[in-house]
């Protein structure tokens, strides 16, 4: 069965879930999603293209209204879920931000007291990119080189301040032994202009917030932070695919898998039976068309995860990020 044919099959069944699952509840009012980055940011992508998917398809018939807060690296979208409790008529889009930020930052949220997890709902691949013209780099080996020629001086662009951006630079320098300058945008797409437009040498960036720079010829992507190489051999610019652009530790760089996950959250104590409803709806909106050509266009990892699951995916996650902080100085509370 041709991949196409499986995820047409997989949004049928999806629809043959027993009606009494929503019997309980459902909204009767318009509903707001609330993503925690700038318009055009990936967040903010990512929460259309689940309105799209939901409203195109009928599976949501009440309106969708999408809104940004951005501001705080997008801790004030987790700030306002927590000005909203028990309210079933908001959902809050997000990546790991919803737990990472407190650990650097002191905030007015606590993620495991004002905010309720509902799903993550695909992986984002990490890569790093340069624009070739500009900065003179045609390879990891070649940014490596420049990088400890020039100590301090070469300039690193990512989404948000000590967040998933600036902490994977920060492990690059650890594995390259280099010193590099990171600087800070709103969105991962403001953070490939910069590069573009040859104000920044680089960026570390997921495949759909780079890929029509790529496309133009004025960024690279030089090699993906994953295990494996990305399974899509669509020819996307240069003659080249996702696959055929080297792991890092092909390419001389040692980091693995960094993936991003795309989250759903809900504010404290809401009605279980609405929790029930947008956890089901979720993972109807995930196998829809319009959601899986969006994570093929954007070679994101498709893994949907609810329940118990997503809650150890959290914990394990936050871990993880905590030890990278403590390592960085970055943890609140600690020098």
């Amino acid at each position: 069965m041709t991949k196409h044919a499986t995820t047409a099959l997989a949004f049928c069944l999806s629809f043959a879930l027993p009606a009494a699952a929503f019997a309980d509840w459902q909204p009767n009012r318009p509903v707001e999603f609330v993503a925690a980055a700038g318009p055009g940011g990936g967040t903010d992508t990512f929460a259309r293209v689940v309105q799209s998917a939901l409203s195109k398809n009928e599976l949501l018939t009440t309106p969708i209204i999408v809104t940004n807060k951005a501001g705080g690296s997008g801790a004030e979208t987790f700030v306002y879920a927590k000005t909203s409790p028990k309210d079933p008529y908001k959902l809050f889009f997000g990546t790991q931000d919803a737990y990472v930020l407190p650990l650097a930052s002191k905030l007015s949220y606590d993620p495991s007291k004002d905010l309720t997890p509902i799903a993550a709902l695909v992986f984002d691949p990490f890569m790093l990119w340069v624009n070739p013209k500009s900065s003179g780099i045609e390879d990891v080996k070649g940014f490596i080189a420049k990088a400890k020629e020039n100590p301090g001086k070469l300039k690193v662009g990512g989404a948000k301040a000590k967040e998933a951006d600036e902490t994977l630079m920060t492990l690059i320098e650890q594995a390259a032994g280099v010193d590099l300058t990171y600087i800070p945008f709103k969105s991962g797409s403001e953070a490939a202009i910069q590069v573009a437009g040859g104000h920044i040498e680089a960026n570390v960036n997921n495949p759909a917030e780079s890929v029509e720079q790529w496309k133009a010829g004025v960024q690279k992507p030089l090699c993906v932070f994953e295990d494996a190489r990305l399974a899509d051999k669509t020819v996307i610019a240069d003659g080249k695919s996702w696959n055929d652009i080297p792991t890092c530790v092909e390419a001389g760089l040692d980091i693995k898998s960094f993936a991003q996950p795309r989250t759903v959250w809900m504010a404290a104590n809401v009605p279980p039976e609405a929790l029930a409803y947008y956890t089901q709806l979720l993972q109807k909106a995930a196998a829809a068309p319009e959601f899986v050509a969006y994570a093929e266009r954007g070679a994101q990892i498709r893994k949907v995860l609810v329940g118990e699951e997503f809650k150890a995916f959290i914990a394990q996650h936050e871990a993880s990020y905590r030890d990278m902080y403590k390592r960085n100085g970055w943890l609140r509370g600690e020098k």
